[in-house]
């Protein structure tokens, strides 16, 4: 019997803001994926980080990855347990990241595919699609307004900024005119509230990768694509999606997640205080450590970035005040410098955040050893942190302790934090409280024993720190 497996490649370890129950998987070598591929949950993450890697190293990446997904599928295959695969390329709801570089390479070690889509709706952190134009949801003193995302200040990005909010037009632009405007497939609204067969004879209709782009106001509408997908899909056809985290709820379909987002607290170590390790310079992120340290007691540490020649003694630092902050009872908030810098190149700016990258790393692994809680913020970030500050090579979703925020824990065994819980917490996500809202819920965790019924599967480490 053919089993059907949602496989996303991640390009920030953020794309499980949504689900639970399924492991993120932070290497990609063949045991690792073929456990993943024979778990029991439907959907598993392959966490690439492309986000921070130009777009030359970006294909060699996921290249990598879909060379050794397509061996691992063969396998199963020949040994009798096949697996049918969903190729999920996740990426940022506000359009940043390598497309078309990443679905190109996935098309062409995976495909052929006979569509593919973007739909980068992201209802939790306020991104809908409407007419083909992507907004995001801003609160204005006159209430809430969409902006088209080209209007934000994520267009600006100095890697992956763009000029046009219109999803055909931002094709069209960043495939250099190889995918015009209007060769793209338009999904709307009508066509996921309308007639289903009518979608599904649409869906059936598709060839040749053809690109679509497809509207979402809220999740019963990607409900309903992903319907209309799973039928077409059962007629042979092959779709390659390019989205955001809000289809994965969809193509899931997941029952509630097992412990309530209000009660993540109980996977806190022993009721003591956390550290907040904040790499994100947006400016959502900017307001919400304001917010952080102007309403808690919160310890506020800055990271230097004028410091990177010294990092031997901004790290001592940094954990020294750490360990003061929690021999006070007080958690502390570990953050880089804010706002972005402006680099004469993109491969300046990669190389500097190359830089940040290990100094956060090695910060992650000198913290005090009984913190009760982390949570790293930033997407780039929190890939650091699981795959090389804790040294994790899969970690299973326990849950949201927030729309948007993924929580992982350490293993019993980790030889430095076990059973320390970790919160992933997206740059762009969330109001101005909202990262406050997420340390009171972990400062309140007890350590109580109960948690550990529901682990759901242990976290593996890959070697010592």
């Amino acid at each position: 019997m053919t089993t059907t497996k949602i496989i996303v490649i991640d390009d920030d370890p953020t794309g499980s803001q949504t689900v639970h129950g399924c492991l993120l998987l932070t290497r990609w070598g063949m045991p690792t994926l073929v456990d993943a591929l024979c778990d029991a949950a439907p959907l598993f993450f392959v966490l690439s980080n492309t986000r921070g890697m130009d777009a030359e190293r970006a294909a060699v990446v996921t290249r990598e990855i879909c060379v050794n997904l397509g061996q691992a599928l063969a396998e199963l295959d020949a040994a009798g347990t096949p697996i049918r695969p969903v190729i999920v390329s996740r990426s940022d709801s506000t359009l940043r990241g390598h497309y078309p570089v990443e679905t190109d390479v996935i098309a062409a070690e995976l495909g052929p595919f006979d569509a593919h889509f973007l739909v980068p709706a992201f209802f939790e952190g306020g991104r809908i699609t409407r007419g083909s134009t992507h907004y995001l949801l801003v609160d204005r003193p006159d209430g809430v307004r969409p902006v088209p995302v080209h209007e934000t200040e994520f267009a600006r990005d100095s890697v992956f900024g763009f000029g046009t909010a219109f999803l055909p037009d931002y094709v069209q632009e960043k495939t250099g005119g190889r995918i015009r405007a209007g060769q793209v497939e338009r999904i709307g609204l009508a066509d996921l509230r309308g007639d289903a067969a009518g979608l599904e004879r649409r869906l059936l209709g598709l060839g040749g990768n053809a690109c679509c782009v497809v509207d979402a106001e809220q999740q019963s509408d990607l409900d309903a694509f992903a319907t209309a997908v799973r039928t077409a899909a059962g007629l042979g056809k092959r779709f390659l999606f390019r989205s955001a985290a809000s289809l994965l709820t969809s193509l899931a379909a997941l029952p509630p997640q097992p412990v309530p987002a209000a009660e993540m607290n109980r996977f806190s170590r022993g009721g003591r205080p956390g550290v907040v390790i904040m790499g994100s310079h947006v400016d959502k992120s900017t307001r919400q450590l304001e917010h952080l340290t102007a309403t808690t007691d919160i310890a506020r540490l800055e990271i230097d970035l004028g410091r990177l020649d010294d990092p031997d003694a901004l790290v001592s630092e940094l954990v020294a005040g750490a360990e003061t902050a929690r021999a006070d009872g007080r958690s502390a908030v570990l953050y880089t410098s804010r706002g972005e810098r402006t680099f004469p190149s993109k491969d300046e700016r990669l190389a500097f955040g190359e830089r940040v990258s290990d100094l956060l790393v090695r910060i992650v692994r000198a913290l005090p050893a009984d913190i009760g809680f982390l949570i790293s913020k930033g997407g780039i970030t929190s890939n650091d942190t699981l795959s090389k500050g804790l040294a994790l090579a899969t970690a299973r979703v326990l849950g949201q302790v927030r729309a948007g925020c993924s929580v992982v824990r350490c293993p019993a065994d980790h030889p430095r934090f076990p059973d320390l819980p970790v919160v992933i917490f997206p740059g762009n996500v969330g109001g101005d409280d909202a990262l406050t809202e997420v340390v009171r819920v972990m400062d309140m965790g007890r350590g109580d024993a109960s948690a550990r019924d529901h682990s759901l599967n242990p976290t593996r480490f890959a070697g010592d720190l």
